[in-house]
Order: structure tokens, then C-alpha cells, then sequence
């Protein structure tokens, strides 16, 4: 039987409390603050200890696999309570972190067991890098409301481990942390190996943080509040806020469609010859998109698709940026990293074409229906390409529960 994988907003907090009912003595539901839209943020806590865990689940509107990891986890707890005393502590889940941006982004809904990733970016939506909730403006700027909820959150609870979920269209899974635990790379390696999931030797994320390849990121010392992405946008960040109350976070991020040539160890003969080639990838597409939309993004976008069009816009205007940090990165020598790269040379043109056609779908018919081709086109390149392998549901929520649940032992000295 062919079933949806993701967990809607509305659903979330339906299965919420369908757990919360069956459970009662253990896990509750609480409301802890609302979206620019008015959206409830749910938080759904499980337990009694008096050390606290959070984990944060849709932070970007386009990795909705967090809620279904959240979910799953909690229902682990209910069924095995056990486990959360053994860690002493409180579980939370902050089940959707940018319940607007799931709404605009809902239909991202690949089915198994064959999901087209075309048509799954008939649906794309990611915003504007202001617009994204783990990211907090440079004071004197006022955070998003969804921002300041965490931080909050973050500043009550104080806890021993922050977990923040993610899901990446394609690639490999990696993990990013504030901190080195004894252990904890190995166990989501180990992980990831039983699971069947490569592990992307060196990530395009994270470029200022340490690389322990393969596929974990660490915080170095002295690193300041601030994030900086590839394409140099700086934001201070809801990852870093906590160490002040010396809280570990993790970043998780779990494929959808696996690439094994993320893991590829092999040497590459030319390195600087073959990032030359990917960046000409990148802004060569970036220019096609240019050509076909001209001035339309700016002047046919509706009001209600506004966000749409700034993320699309946004994307463009970065790419000659990201082409620059690139070069200006020591060159990488194995075929991991180029493929890693290699994958988001082609996902950011294939991020804008999907949210140009539906800002102009209502307003330019025949312009949507270029981009469109594009989608297909670039998709099918994509598949071809790197040879993708959609990764199981239960596969990408596994690895996020494993990660968190290992994780955890290793900063609580639980062993359950």
C-alpha cells in the first residue's frame, strides 16, 4: 500500500495527542508560542526527570521528516518509559518550528515505494535565509517570533542536549556539533552503516566549523554566536545560543535520496580543474534561470506568493557568492567532496526554478511552463547523474532516533 511519509502540521498535533491519550501519565502537549501567521508551536514533552533534552523538528519548511522523528520517538517513550529513566531526564519535542513555511511547502509528499523527485519539486518551498527560524539577526534586529519562542524555550529549559532534525533532499547524512563527545561520532556512523545510509565524507555545510571526516562537523574553539552559510550570509544562531548554559546541540541531517559517491574516498586527479567545472555549473544554470525570468519575479508575483519569490530571488542573487567561497576554500582531493558539491551546484538552480514556477503559475503560464521543463530536465540529470536511491521513511527517522538516543546515553551516562 502506497502511504504519505510526512506528517502534515495539523497532523502532528492530532497524533500529538493521540499519543498524549494513550499515555497520559507520561507524556503532555503545551503550547509555547506562535508563528508570524498565528500558528500554534507545539511542544510535546515526555517524562519527569530533572535534566531536560530538546529536539527541534521543521526548522526548514522542505525537511519534514523532523515531526515524523519526533514522533516516532515519542511513541518509543511511551511504550518504553524505561528509557527516559534511565537517562534521568525530560524529553521535549518542539514538533514544527516553522509551521508557515510547512503550510506554503505542503505537498512535498513523495510516496513509496516510487517518489518522483519531480514531482515532489512541484511543491518545493525553502525561505529566505531571514526568513528561517534558526537563524537570529545581528542586534540590534528583532527575531522572528517563531526565534525568539526557541530561545526561550532554550533559556528555561536549559538543557543537557539540543537536537535539531533535518532532512536534505539528496546527498549524504552528517552530523554538526557544539562540542566533541568521546563516541558520539562513531556511534552515528555505525548507525548510518546498519541503516544503509552513506555518509557524505565532506559537507558543503558548515565551512568555518572542523571537519572529523567522515561526516561529522565540530564546533572549533572560539567560535562566536554567529553561522555563516556558504553563500556568506551571517546570522548568529539558534545552534550556538545554549552554550552559554553549557548545552550540547546536534544537528542531524538524514537523506531522502541517498548519493553514495558522497562517501567516495578516491583521490581526484585535477581538484582545482574540477571545482572550476561545478562552479560553472552552478552560475551557468543560475543565468538560464535569469534569462527565461527576467524582470517577472519582481513584477508577476502575487502578494500571497510573495515568499515564494523572495526565496527564489534570494537564491540567484547568492549564487555568484557561493561560487566565490568555493574558490576561496582549500581545494578538496576526494571524490566525496566533489560529489557533495557537485550536488548543490545543481540543487540551488533546481531550488529556484520549482519556486519561480509556482510564484508565476497564477500570472505567466507560458514562463512556468519553461520552468517546469527545467524541473523535469534537471531532476532527471540529478537521478542520472548520482545515480540516487530513495531512502526508506522509516530509514531516515531511524537515523535521527539512533543518533538522538546514542547521543544522549553518551551526555547523560544512561546505558538503556
Amino acid at each position: 500500500m502506497r502511504t504519505s511519509l510526512y506528517p502534515a502540521v495539523d497532523e502532528l498535533e492530532r497524533r500529538a495527542r493521540t499519543l498524549v491519550r494513550a499515555a497520559p501519565g507520561l507524556l503532555r502537549l503545551s503550547r509555547v508560542g506562535q508563528s508570524r501567521a498565528g500558528h500554534p508551536l507545539w511542544l510535546l514533552s515526555a517524562g519527569h526527570g530533572e535534566r531536560h533534552i530538546l529536539a527541534v523538528a521543521g526548522a526548514h519548511a522542505n525537511e519534514p521528516v523532523g515531526g515524523a522523528s519526533a514522533l516516532r520517538l515519542a511513541a518509543l517513550f511511551a511504550g518504553r518509559p524505561h528509557l527516559l529513566e534511565t537517562l534521568g531526564c525530560t524529553w521535549h519535542f518542539l514538533l514544527c518550528l516553522d509551521p508557515d513555511g510547512a503550510q506554503l511547502a505542503h505537498g512535498w509528499q513523495p510516496e513509496e515505494p516510487e517518489p518522483s523527485l519531480t514531482e515532489c519539486h512541484r511543491h518545493f518551498y525553502r525561505p529566505a535565509f531571514a526568513r528561517q527560524p534558526e537563524s537570529l539577526p545581528v542586534p540590534p534586529g528583532q527575531p522572528l517570533p517563531e526565534s525568539a519562542a526557541l530561545v526561550r524555550l532554550l533559556d528555561e529549559l536549559r538543557p543537557v542536549a539540543q537536537f535539531t532534525l533535518h532532512g536534505i533532499e539528496f546527498g549524504g547524512a552528517f552530523v554538526m556539533m557544539t562540542r566533541e563527545v568521546p563516541g558520539a561520532a562513531a556511534a552515528f556512523r555505525r548507525t548510518a552503516a546498519h541503516l544503509g545510509v552513506p555518509v557524505d565524507r565532506h559537507p558543503v555545510d558548515g565551512p568555518d566549523w572542523r571537519l572529523d571526516p567522515p561526516g561529522v562537523l565540530v564546533l572549533p574553539d572560539g567560535h562566536g554566536e554567529g553561522e555563516r552559510d556558504p553563500s556568506g550570509y551571517v546570522a548568529e544562531s539558534t545552534w550556538l545560543h545554549p552554550r552559554r548554559h553549557g548545552t550540547l546541540t546536534t544537528l542531524i541531517e538524514a537523506p531522502a535520496w541517498a548519493v553514495p559517491s558522497v562517501s567516495d574516498a578516491r583521490p581526484v586527479t585535477d581538484p582545482d580543474r574540477e571545482a572550476a567545472r561545478l562552479g560553472e555549473v552552478l552560475l551557468g544554470r543560475t543565468r538560464e534561470l535569469a534569462a527565461v525570468l527576467g524582470t517577472r519575479l519582481d513584477t508577476d508575483v502575487p502578494e500571497d506568493l510573495a515568499p515564494l519569490r523572495v526565496a527564489a530571488r534570494e537564491l540567484l542573487d547568492v549564487a555568484p557568492s557561493i561560487v566565490a567561497s568555493w574558490a576561496a576554500e582549500e581545494p578538496g582531493r576526494f571524490r566525496g567532496h566533489f560529489a557533495s558539491r557537485g550536488i548543490s551546484a545543481r540543487r540551488i538552480p533546481l531550488r529556484v526554478a520549482a519556486m519561480a514556477s509556482r510564484a508565476l503559475t497564477r500570472t505567466d503560464p507560458r514562463t512556468v511552463e519553461i520552468l517546469d521543463d527545467l524541473v523535469r530536465e534537471w531532476s532527471q540529470e540529478l537521478e542520472k547523474t548520482y545515480d540516487l536511491r530513495w531512502v526508506p521513511v522509516a530509514a531516515q527517522t531511524g537515523l535521527h532516533v539512533r543518533t538522538m538516543l546514542n547521543t544522549a546515553r553518551l551526555v547523560c551516562g544512561g546505558d538503556g
